[in-house]
């Protein structure tokens, strides 16, 4: 433990309820994708009373922002969220599924922490490079859209991530760990179908069905799938099926269509073939088709250089404890779960980790019986490919990037659920939160007092990335709310 290490980790104890606070704030207001106002105006206005120089709605979104605080290089990004999901409306601290607001969105991914963490540690560099003096700068950026806006990747598509030197993110999630190996690329659009309305027993032959052409998509969609790469994945929700009179000819309906690949080259070619069979139902319809695009986001690259530091960085903050109450209320959770995983935390990583690595982990975690991971994951580069995206990809294709995860949630909590909303506004989400500001702060510390950490991580990168980045965002999309 250096004595700058224990400053940032103090530093972030000190002022532990003014990170926490923005966390709970940020849950109350539960904001979806690149609507996120007052959790955008919140986070200004504390990076401002921080001392960190804001800029508004940089990249054309309105609730995207940075703060900036230093001159000179080397140049170190912090990378935070605050989106929620439609449809997650939870009660905090119970294991009673109960909705706050009927219908109402709610923090299902915990973005609300991954925000405070981030600004935690952004804020102790701050406050670590005004004792060190000299050069060097820490940007805090909020990053609006995760969920469906990809906010990260229209700020790629204007070349914002190339100024950084790296860039240190998280996610909350059941384990305290490195987040290691790739995920998929992913595009998302909208297809709109306009028909004729007509009366479907007197003057059908007048009609030409928007929902026909969107039937017919989907199915044209269903025989490629015998025809595609296994490493791709196609999904689709009918937004809008016309009505809900049968015996009219529906004249509009819509259906939004996410493709993924292991790589962003894949995704976009894979997207065109969506394209034509839907130009082609058009065609079949005699319907007008109109394509709106949502987002697009590009697979990950590992930087096994940060990920080392990073991990000695977990080892070194301590992962965090729990009180009776904590641990009773984390089994109350798991004794709630709908839908349980396949796996444990130690058959996921059996591929990867080595026996010894995972008889740690049973032993830990009594065989991942235990609600709580309260311990490290042990660490091994990995170039596996997790079944899942997130625009933190985009940011990894244009300067060094890696992130961890802490666990906010109880052990095996499902993705995007209510019990994720309830835990991420408990002390344990908070335990949880205050951790990762601590291990990202200190990895910063790391990458200001030794140019060679940065220089291994940047000789990474440039290898990895040599093919050069494939932007999945067209040059005229706007970001758009779905």
């Amino acid at each position: 433990m250096t004595d700058n290490k224990q400053f940032v980790f103090d530093y972030i104890d000190n002022n532990a309820g003014v990170f926490t606070d923005v966390s709970r704030k940020i849950w109350e207001y539960a904001e979806l994708s690149l609507k996120e106002h007052a959790s955008a105006a919140l986070y200004c206005n504390v990076l401002r009373d921080f001392g960190f120089d804001v800029e508004e709605g940089i990249c054309g979104m309105p609730t995207a922002f940075l703060g900036r605080w230093g001159s000179g290089r080397p140049v170190i990004g912090i990378l935070g969220e605050y989106d929620a999901l439609s449809g997650c409306s939870q009660k905090a601290g119970t294991a009673v599924k109960e909705e706050l607001v009927p219908g109402g969105p709610g923090h299902g991914c915990g973005h609300n922490m991954l925000g405070a963490g981030s600004l935690a540690a952004a804020c102790a560099v701050k406050a670590y490079l005004e004792k060190k003096g000299g050069p060097g700068t820490v940007i805090y950026y909020g990053c609006p859209g995760e969920e469906g806006g990809a906010g990260k990747a229209f700020m790629a598509r204007e070349n914002v991530w190339r100024d950084l030197d790296a860039a240190l993110t998280w996610h909350p999630e059941d384990k305290n760990g490195v987040f290691t190996g790739s995920s998929l690329a992913c595009i998302q659009k909208e297809y709109i179908f306009k028909g004729l309305s007509s009366h479907a027993a007197s003057t059908p032959h007048l009609g030409r069905s928007a929902l026909d052409a969107v039937q017919l998509m989907n199915m044209g969609v269903e025989f490629m799938r015998e025809h595609m790469s296994q490493d791709c994945r196609v999904h689709y929700a009918i937004t809008d099926g016309g009505g809900v009179s049968p015996n009219v000819v529906q004249p509009v309906a819509k259906v939004l269509y996410m493709v993924r690949s292991t790589k962003v080259s894949r995704a976009l070619a894979l997207q065109e073939r969506v394209d034509k069979i839907a130009r082609a139902a058009a065609m079949m319809t005699e319907t007008e088709l109109s394509v709106r695009f949502i987002d697009g986001l590009a697979e990950l690259v590992p930087n096994c250089a940060l990920e080392e530091l990073l991990y000695e960085n977990l080892l070194l903050a301590g992962a965090p404890s729990y009180t009776e109450d904590e641990w009773a209320f984390a089994r109350a959770l798991v004794d709630s779960y709908e839908v349980r995983p396949d796996e444990t935390a130690a058959q996921q990583l059996s591929g990867v980790l080595s026996a010894e690595d995972i008889a740690f982990i049973n032993e830990k975690s009594d065989n991942c019986k235990n609600p709580l991971l309260d311990f490290v994951i042990p660490y091994k580069t990995s170039e596996k490919c997790i079944m899942g995206s997130t625009d933190v990809g985009d940011v990894s294709w244009q300067t060094p990037t890696s992130q961890i995860t802490a666990a906010c949630f109880p052990n095996n909590c499902p993705g995007h659920s209510w019990q994720n909303v309830s835990s991420g506004a408990s002390s344990i989400g908070d335990k949880g939160l205050l951790y990762a500001g601590k291990v990202i702060a200190a990895c910063a510390v790391d990458l200001f007092e030794d140019p060679g950490h940065l220089r291994k991580a940047r000789e990474e990168f440039e290898k990895r990335t040599a093919a050069g980045y494939d932007c999945p965002i067209p040059p005229d999309a706007v970001p758009t709310p779905v």
